[in-house]
């Protein structure tokens, strides 16, 4: 799949398109369902399956103070995006400029003339335009008036609600990455460079990877069994968000025990999937007793992060 970042990349192989637009946050089974059409768009068309995202979210401008932590980085976003057979994803750099566009402007120069989009595909609660003055009905009017196909999916629907990235942000920060994996087209990924720690881990026979620098929403604070990505490498991985009242630590960090594995990672960065949290974080009366309990949380996590790793969940699950 072919990742654009600059504007003056869009060239003549994206003509006619199946183009949809949006943030596309966590690429969830709501997004897959909205792919799944323009898949079929793209093939009435031929043309290429076209995802129109924005870098940054138009809110971190406009309201910064009421942007939501992303749930993807734009890498990642277009590797999920990848995996459900989209061929490009343009990651349009956000300026005033563009926020500025009224809908019909912003159909005109972007959908029209800039990508000259064959068919456009949209859930929704798709708005566009300045001040989101656009919505799906204005956007049918101006393709019923442009000679465009265009195609208003209905939600995706999890539990009897429906899947939306909000939702999904609510049930990894109550630290439920099971919930939000059910709703997600593969398990939530947090990513981090390891740096050095207390070396408490180690002096218990846990050593763990701390990370630093994450730039996406952190699930609650617990422990948890995942998945760690260190160099192509799939790793089974026992996972500690919060602080260490055991050794008197107050301040939270992340913690990646990475089992069977004994190599030296500090100054990479690592990718580490959510499975199942396994407990709370909690005070233990010794560090023998959290030793013992450290034993039977490794070993739940090995077992199901080696589950995954032999039936991964498929990433273009149904609604």
């Amino acid at each position: 799949m072919k990742l654009i970042r600059q504007i003056d990349q869009i060239d003549e192989t994206l003509a006619r398109c199946a183009l949809t637009i949006g943030n596309f946050d966590g690429v969830h089974r709501g997004h897959a369902s909205i792919i799944r059409h323009l898949k079929a768009w793209a093939q009435q068309v031929d043309g290429p399956a076209v995802v129109l995202t924005f870098d940054p979210h138009p809110v971190r401008l406009l309201r910064p103070e009421l942007a939501p932590p992303p749930l993807t980085w734009t890498e990642r976003k277009a590797q999920l995006l990848a995996e459900l057979d989209v061929d490009c994803m343009i990651a349009w750099p956000t300026d005033r400029a563009l926020l500025e566009l009224s809908y019909r402007e912003f159909f005109q120069r972007v959908i029209v003339e800039q990508l000259r989009a064959a068919a456009v595909v949209e859930g929704p609660n798709f708005y566009f335009g300045r001040g989101r003055e656009g919505d799906v009905q204005r956007l049918q009017e101006l393709c019923d008036d442009s000679a465009l196909n265009c195609e208003i999916v209905e939600p995706g629907i999890s539990e009897d609600a429906l899947i939306s990235s909000t939702r999904i942000r609510e049930c990894i920060r109550d630290g439920d990455v099971s919930a939000a994996r059910q709703m997600l087209t593969q398990p939530y990924r947090i990513r981090g460079m390891v740096i050095h720690g207390a070396s408490r881990g180690t002096q218990i026979g846990f050593p763990t990877a701390n990370l630093d620098a994450i730039d996406t929403l952190i699930p609650g604070m617990g422990v948890y069994a995942g998945v760690a990505t260190v160099a192509e490498q799939k790793i089974p991985a026992a996972i500690h968000i919060g602080p260490s009242p055991t050794f008197g630590v107050k301040r939270p960090t992340v913690e990646v025990h990475l089992i069977d594995f004994a190599e030296s990672i500090y100054g990479q960065v690592i990718g580490v999937d959510f499975l199942e949290r396994l407990r709370g974080v909690q005070d233990f009366p010794s560090p023998a007793a959290l030793q013992d309990q450290l034993s039977e949380d490794v070993e739940n996590s090995r077992n199901i992060g080696r589950h995954f790793l032999t039936n991964p969940q498929p990433s273009n699950t149904e609604n």
